[in-house]
């Protein structure tokens, strides 16, 4: 998906018992130059997984962690919460500090006190001359008294956590595809040119990269400078 920002692989399953398609929490990177690209999802049998761009790893990890599958295997506890005298205010006003006698006289801004009137100013025809105002270089702002350490303060409140009774494991997480016999594709172009070819579904990662070096990688430099040449061309002609 090279569409919108994010700019991503989708790699998503569906899973029954949530009657749902699941994306991947994180997001994979995709090539978006306008090459052909290979792209391989390996699903293992000890429940995880790799994706993998031109035969290199963009992403591997648990299928469990990477994914929504499962209800979390611990969740806040309900029974607790915050104690109502928990400080976790870092710091405080200084009661200590205070403020200065005549700061709030002082103006946000004041006369230019460089600023003259025009030697050809009229008071008659252009009214009374005034001088044109500046920032007051005296004045700081409103007043704040100064921060200090909250000597009271506790950290960050953190919720215990318990173990989630509606977690289940399941063992066979990476049994995603029962009486598989099609590949499909579903696509949304906001552009013409994308192709698919070359696809292959097996149980065994050595019969794909075969097939990968028999498929993509015997025609992927001659692809490249098949590109390389027609840019230039492209090139030379608008320079023409």
């Amino acid at each position: 998906d090279f569409g919108a920002p994010p700019r991503r692989t989708h790699t998503i399953f569906n899973y029954p018992p949530k009657d749902d398609n699941l994306l991947v929490s994180k997001d994979i990177k995709c090539e978006t130059d306008q090459l052909s690209h290979l792209y391989t999802l390996h699903v293992k049998a000890d429940n995880t997984f790799e994706v993998l761009i031109d035969n290199k790893s963009v992403r591997a990890g648990s299928l469990e962690d990477e994914f929504p599958f499962l209800e979390p295997r611990q969740i806040k506890d309900p029974a607790q919460s915050k104690p109502s005298d928990w400080v976790d205010e870092r710091k405080i006003p200084d009661p200590t500090d205070v403020k200065p006698d005549g700061y709030d006289d002082i103006p946000p801004s004041i006369p230019d006190p460089s600023a003259s009137k025009p030697d050809d100013w009229d008071d008659e025809d252009d009214g009374e001359w005034e001088a044109p105002v500046i920032s007051n270089p005296e004045y700081k702002g409103e007043w704040k008294p100064a921060m200090i350490d909250n000597p009271e303060y506790k950290g960050e409140w953190v919720h215990p956590m318990v173990d989630n009774p509606a977690y289940s494991p399941d063992p066979e997480l990476h049994y995603r595809c029962d009486g598989c016999t099609h590949v499909g594709f579903e696509l949304w172009q906001v552009s013409s040119g994308t192709s698919f070819d070359d696809i292959i579904i097996t149980d065994d990662i050595k019969e794909a990269q075969a097939f990968a070096e028999e498929t993509f990688f015997k025609r992927v430099e001659g692809e490249k400078k098949m590109f390389e040449d027609e840019q230039e061309k492209e090139r030379e002609e608008r320079e023409r």
